[in-house]
């Protein structure tokens, strides 16, 4: 009898044991245009969220709920991060970044308030915890623009401030998209950073048939150095013992394929009370 229960202990620990190993390396997404999947007639629009599958191995899965226009206010007010929140296992990463609409004074339909955004913040890094999710916080990769002199000019303000004190108060994973994307457009200069952003030629673009130049948004070469900028900032925190589990999954750089993520069931039935045409990005930029 004894040898019966020991063996069918031993066997429950295996399968368990298997069962741990088999069970794929989640990360969540919740963030606006600049990390968001796009619809094909946007293309070569390109989030680079949408792009993130591409440096990790087919054990790891993405959900990308970021959406075109979102701030923290309106991801919450639409349901988007309860819609998220319910998707959240214990284990799983939750990549957060806004910023990009929060600050848009002149857009009402998406304006939040410096207190309301840190509040955002940080509710999201809280529920995530209290899901048993593991928070990565992020701020806002960084818009495209030099002035006369050839000197980069950043259009962030305090809002970036506000996610690092959050990511500090709250003692979360943090990755400092502005500072480092700030860096690669910086070294890139200003006619060879106009590659990895929406300049797109007339005939081009469906959704912009006549042409765009949009200093805000990504091709998928863009995307994929944004992408990579995050991996990096993971990697920098490697001794970070929630991180182990994810970052044995990233692939080398040689073995680098490009890969989008896959639609999340249900999403597209949620709230949309954001204009979508009127671009994220400020008016008035050096193109």
């Amino acid at each position: 009898m004894k040898k019966t229960l020991f063996l069918a202990s031993f066997i429950a620990v295996i399968a368990t044991l298997i069962a741990m190993k088999n069970k794929p390396v989640r990360i969540l997404m919740a963030g606006d245009s600049t990390m968001a999947d796009k619809e094909q007639i946007a293309y070569p629009e390109t989030g680079w969220g949408q792009v993130l599958p591409s440096y990790f191995d087919d054990d790891v899965v993405i959900e990308n709920h970021a959406r075109n226009g979102r701030s923290t206010r309106t991801f919450i007010s639409e349901g988007r991060w309860d819609f998220l929140l319910s998707h959240v296992q214990k284990g799983d990463y939750v990549v957060i970044q806004f910023g990009h609409n929060d600050q848009s004074v002149k857009k009402a339909d998406r304006y939040t308030t410096p207190e309301q955004y840190k509040q955002n913040l940080t509710k999201m890094v809280n529920d995530t915890k209290a899901k048993g999710g593991i928070p990565i916080l992020c701020t806002p990769i960084e818009r495209r623009k030099f002035d006369k002199s050839g000197n980069f000019v950043d259009q962030h303000g305090n809002y970036p401030n506000l996610a690092r004190q959050v990511a500090q108060e709250q003692n979360v994973i943090f990755v400092d998209m502005q500072h480092s994307s700030m860096d690669f457009i910086i070294a890139a200069g200003d006619s060879a950073s106009c590659q990895y952003f929406l300049h797109v030629k007339p005939g081009e673009c469906q959704k912009h048939p006549e042409g765009k130049i949009d200093n805000t948004h990504l091709k998928p070469v863009g995307a994929l150095a944004m992408a990579n900028l995050f991996i990096e900032g993971l990697q920098q925190q490697s001794d970070n013992k929630q991180l182990k589990q994810l970052l044995k999954h990233v692939k080398k750089s040689d073995n680098v394929t490009l890969t989008y993520t896959t639609p999340v069931a249900g999403i597209n039935k949620l709230a949309n009370k954001t204009n979508n045409q009127i671009d994220e990005g400020e008016k008035g930029q050096k193109q």
